[in-house]
């Protein structure tokens, strides 16, 4: 047991209860005006037709109500939160060049031995602005071009974020989604060139540490036709008593004869509101592939979206969410049958503990013109006690009378005999029910490449023993 306790107070340490904040930063006020978001867009200098972009969207915002479902956000009070905080450095190519603080923070996270080991690229962002990007030489010989967005913006690909920018993701859906581009900043842009196959994953890491902010980064991904990419997103964020905010958006277009996996760690402290969007359209004979592993966070509200718009496209999801003491975890996914011949495939597990909740809400539509489209959702809850709570509330919308859809949902808790044969074997009831619970979420933590599946099963491990604030 003090091995055990060691490794949970070590990894806490490292993860949660640092802090920079000798740092030097620049930051806007509290609240939301339009001298903000002009504030905003100075400093990021903007082209004429974003400024306009993001005044629009503030209007938008202002005149938009919340959604009548749903968990209750009362506790996030945006005149309180922070929307722009940047580090007074610069973003940096090489990892050397990142400011020591910095550098400290990402360096306990693991990113750069993740860069070195794993990953065709990688960017590191800290609060509102990237302060590392860089991408193997082999990668972007082939044509891939991997940077932050606001350089593509700037740059020779700035027609293309105009073309593309908050295109599927609109201002009006609802209000975070206008809030998120009135005062969105930083985030990544990815192009594959067609018939490019990126064989090692990119991976983009957001790191919110300043009190009472938010962040807002935007992901823009285009994957071209018979093109492969495997991204990965990771955040975390330190444990204060005060609410941060988290909505960035990702935008994903995926061409004809295509495939793209998102695989998304989550880890946020338990005093985030992450209300994050994302969403992707699928050309003909295209996949999409959504791996999710959601922990931390006092609130979340995040639903992927996918449009299967080409003939022959599909999608598959697995996600997992943890939720303790204090947590409310809305999460799920939509899809959007619109090409025939379309199938998503749907797999969702959710684990509560110390009276925690956790909904899953799922969406499947299946248009009119989607011909013999197929869909089979599953939602599955473990229940470690009697004061938590989960709930599957699924919405099926079905336009096609030669199509196929399917829905099941089951809830259970863990076994006493599991628990009593493992612990004959020698090994503790804590470990044993760890064991059990790890064992549950295989199904997410097999999608993911292998240091991404071991810090998972830590996570849960940590969450286990309630180590995680």
């Amino acid at each position: 047991m003090a091995k055990e306790k060691t490794f949970v107070e070590d990894v806490q340490r490292d993860l949660y209860d640092f802090r920079d904040e000798e740092i030097d930063f620049y930051r806007v006020d509290t609240g939301l005006t339009k001298d903000i978001v002009l504030q905003i867009s100075e400093e990021k200098n903007d082209p004429e037709w974003m400024r306009d972009f993001r005044l629009k969207c503030l209007d938008i915002f202002n005149h938009s109500k919340m959604p009548p479902w749903g968990p209750s956000i009362d506790g996030l009070n945006l005149d309180n939160i922070v929307t722009y905080v940047k580090p007074k450095t610069g973003m940096a190519g090489k990892w050397e060049d990142v400011p020591e603080d910095i550098k400290n923070t990402f360096e306990r996270l693991g990113i750069p031995e993740a860069e070195r080991k794993s990953l065709a690229g990688v960017g590191a962002q800290y609060d509102s602005e990237l302060v590392y990007h860089n991408i193997r030489a082999e990668v972007a010989a082939q044509g891939v071009i991997y940077t932050d967005i606001e350089s593509a913006l700037h740059g020779p690909y700035g027609d293309m974020i105009k073309d593309h920018f908050m295109k599927l993701v609109l201002p009006g859906e609802h209000p975070f989604a206008a809030l998120h581009g009135a005062v969105w900043s930083g985030g990544s842009f990815v192009y594959v060139p067609p018939g490019v196959d990126v064989e090692i994953p990119l991976q983009s890491y957001f790191r919110l540490n300043a009190p009472g902010a938010g962040q807002f980064e935007h992901t823009l991904i285009i994957v071209d036709d018979r093109a492969k990419l495997h991204f990965i997103e990771g955040c975390s964020a330190p444990k204060y008593s005060v609410a941060n905010l988290h909505a960035g958006c990702v935008e994903i277009f995926v061409g004809d004869d295509a495939k793209m996996r998102y695989s998304t760690i989550e880890n946020w402290s338990k005093n985030m509101y992450n209300l994050n969007t994302k969403r992707v359209t699928v050309g003909k004979n295209s996949a999409m592939e959504w791996v999710s592993g959601s922990f931390g966070s006092h609130m979340s509200y995040l639903y992927p979206m996918t449009i299967l718009r080409g003939d022959n496209s599909k999608m598959d999801y697995t996600g997992i969410t943890f939720a303790g003491a204090g947590q409310e975890l809305d999460t799920g996914m939509k899809v959007n049958h619109i090409g025939k011949h379309t199938t998503s495939s749907v797999n969702t597990r959710s684990i509560c503990k110390d009276g925690g909740i956790s909904n899953t809400r799922t969406s499947v539509v299946i248009a009119p013109n989607a011909d013999e489209s197929k869909s089979i959702v599953g939602c599955t809850s473990l229940m470690l006690d009697s004061k938590s709570r989960s709930d599957t509330i699924p919405a099926i919308d079905v336009r096609n009378q030669n199509s196929d859809v399917g829905h099941e949902a089951k809830i259970g808790k863990i076994s006493d005999e599991a628990v009593f044969y493992l612990m004959s074997r020698g090994i503790s009831e804590e470990d044993a029910r760890a064991m059990i619970v790890s064992g549950f979420a295989e199904s997410v933590s097999k999608e993911l490449p292998l240091e991404y599946a071991v810090e998972m099963n830590n996570l849960i491990r940590l969450e286990m023993v309630g180590a995680i604030g």
